[in-house]
């Protein structure tokens, strides 16, 4: 009796990966939204290219390059989190499939959103560099000081991710090679 509840436990903790479907729905009607927004902004460009200084058609831009930033950062996670936490991918057959799916795993998962949000925070540092030649512009020491910290954290969290991971990495093939010398396959 007692096997057979843990097996019903067992089955139930490992079918809840399934409540994070619904999550990864939401994100794809996130990102339409998301899509929206984008285009919503360049045919803000297009239509008011005539009365827009160079300046300002580098502002826009750089948010179009964010909002595409996030964009991938979102891909990222829909695609790389269902595959990883909730169900393979059946794409074999699929001529556009990313390769980078072949090889994702939560530590490939988590160096690859920090490294996204590395640039999104760098597409950030250089907005507020742009806006510190607009005429009239107030400079917030302040502001710009916590940028450069934030993005110099995230850059260093995003080494940090990956060191830890190639060290488990490396880890993980000398135990394979020791069970192999060993004839343990």
């Amino acid at each position: 009796m007692s096997k057979r509840v843990e097996n019903a436990i067992e089955y139930s903790v490992f079918a809840s990966r399934w409540l994070l479907a619904p999550l990864y729905v939401g994100l794809i009607a996130g990102q339409i939204c998301f899509s929206y927004t984008f285009f919503h902004e360049l045919w803000h460009l297009a239509t008011h290219l005539g009365s827009l200084n160079e300046r300002d058609v580098v502002t826009i831009l750089l948010g179009l390059v964010d909002m595409i930033m996030v964009a991938n950062l979102v891909i990222m996670v829909l695609i790389g989190g269902y595959a990883t936490f909730v169900s393979k991918l059946d794409l074999d057959d699929e001529k556009d499939r990313p390769e980078w799916l072949d090889h994702i795993d939560p530590g490939t998962l988590k160096t690859k959103l920090a490294g996204a949000l590395v640039s999104i925070s760098g597409i950030h540092l250089l907005q507020s560099f742009n806006d510190l030649s607009k005429d009239g512009h107030v400079v917030d020491h302040a502001k710009i000081g916590w940028q450069v910290g934030i993005h110099v954290a995230f850059i260093i969290t995003t080494l940090m991710l990956a060191w830890s991971d190639l060290v488990f990495e490396r880890k993980l093939k000398m135990a394979h090679e020791n069970d192999k010398a060993r004839g343990n396959h």
